[in-house]
């Protein structure tokens, strides 16, 4: 077979995007057409580069999610064929088994490995990873941040000098420390996901009661219907078989050591800067006519808190978590082009790019399609956040 011209390159490549096609169109399509009764998301799409920064940011979840069942990815990505070492886009196999697909579209790494699925497989690591350790994060600075922000006092300092603390160390060494074996071995990450991923049971169970605490059996029936999953899901998440925390019978599923002291640090140098800003705002929003209304109805501090000081924070954290799970997808990236807590053979963005940058001055096809994807996940959030931001100063 010959090799693949520029245009046959690219035809093929948009041929195997296709399902990301198809589920783009029909999720702009559906939202445009009821953008009027999905509130700010919905007016998400009168911002053009609101638009632009969601067609992107969701390019790559769908990326992800259909690569992950194999519906885009060309090759194993880790497996290594034999005459493909370094080879430029459109190689075909010298000698393809039937069913194979005969060609490597972006060429071969150093390790003779696909770098078009090894692209695809790293979007999936980070769909799975950002968000989620965004959302944690999340969890616990606003859990933190809003007592913090109402109560003030002593609370507030010691809160904020713990906070300060975390951010003041240099964030490439904090991560380093985390992920190193030594450390490691010790559980200490093991130990902070059991602190850090209680955050969201607390936060769940006092959103549910403070709002429910008058009506006792539909707050039991709501707290066992929210909690006993969350409890489940968390008990698997902190329990690994053969490590400090082997206790737990049912474990449901495991996460891989790498993949959770990742998690764990992301969500540790991030959860600071988040409990700043809810901290901040409610200071603010506590002042509100509407917050001494609810207190004259003689409504507790923590329905105050989460019915009506978090409710009218909703713009500016909307847009920070944006903003942020862009900064996680970049410290991922950064972790993995340092070697740091992710597989060696892993095939997110970062590897990728480490191993291709090795031959950048003789080879370009390794390192580009990994940095671009990254750049341009990267990009998009930063667009939908500044679309986000437009709409909602808007209201």
């Amino acid at each position: 077979m010959d090799p693949l011209s520029t245009l046959d390159i690219i035809l093929r490549i948009l041929g195997r995007f296709l399902p990301v096609w198809i589920a783009l169109l029909a999720l702009f399509g559906l939202s445009i057409r009821f953008k009027r009764h999905l509130g700010l998301y919905g007016k998400l799409f009168d911002s053009t580069i609101g638009m632009i920064g969601f067609g992107l940011v969701m390019f790559w979840v769908f990326t992800g999610l259909f690569g992950a069942f194999e519906l885009i990815v060309t090759h194993d990505p880790l497996a290594q064929l034999s005459g493909m070492k370094n080879k430029v886009p459109g190689t075909p196999l010298p000698s393809p088994e039937d069913g194979q697909y005969a060609w490597y579209l972006l060429g071969g790494d150093n390790l003779a490995r696909d770098v078009f699925s090894r692209m695809v497989k790293g979007a999936w690591i980070v769909v799975q990873i950002a968000p989620l350790a965004t959302l944690f994060a999340f969890m616990v600075g606003i859990t933190l941040g809003l007592p913090a922000g109402y109560y003030g006092g002593r609370l507030d300092t010691v809160l904020s000098f713990l906070a300060n603390l975390i951010l003041a160390f240099p964030v490439i060494l904090l991560f380093y420390l985390l992920v190193t074996p030594e450390i490691v071995a010790t559980g200490v990450p093991q130990y902070m996901a059991v602190v850090l991923f209680v955050f969201p049971l607390v936060f769940f169970g006092v959103l549910i009661s403070s709002r429910h605490k008058a009506q006792p059996r539909r707050n039991a029936t709501l707290l066992a219907l929210v909690l006993v999953p969350l409890f489940l899901g968390y008990m698997s998440l902190v329990n690994a078989s053969g490590s400090r925390i082997d206790f737990w019978p049912l474990d449901f599923f495991d996460v891989p050591g790498g993949i959770l002291v990742v998690f764990v640090s992301v969500v540790f140098v991030n959860a600071p800067t988040v409990f700043r800003i809810v901290r901040g705002l409610a200071m603010d929003i506590k002042t509100r006519d509407y917050v001494a209304a609810a207190q004259t109805r003689g409504e507790g501090p923590w329905y105050i808190m989460l019915w009506e000081i978090l409710p009218n924070a909703r713009g500016p954290l909307i847009v920070d978590f944006c903003l942020r799970i862009g900064y996680t997808t970049i410290l991922l990236g950064t972790l993995g082009f340092f070697g740091l807590g992710l597989p060696p053979e892993s095939p997110d963005w970062g590897s990728t790019i480490n191993e291709g940058r090795k031959l950048l001055s003789i080879y370009l096809h390794p390192a580009l399609p990994p940095a671009f994807a990254l750049l341009s996940l990267v990009l998009g959030l930063n667009l939908l956040a500044d679309g986000l931001r437009e709409e909602s100063l808007r209201d």
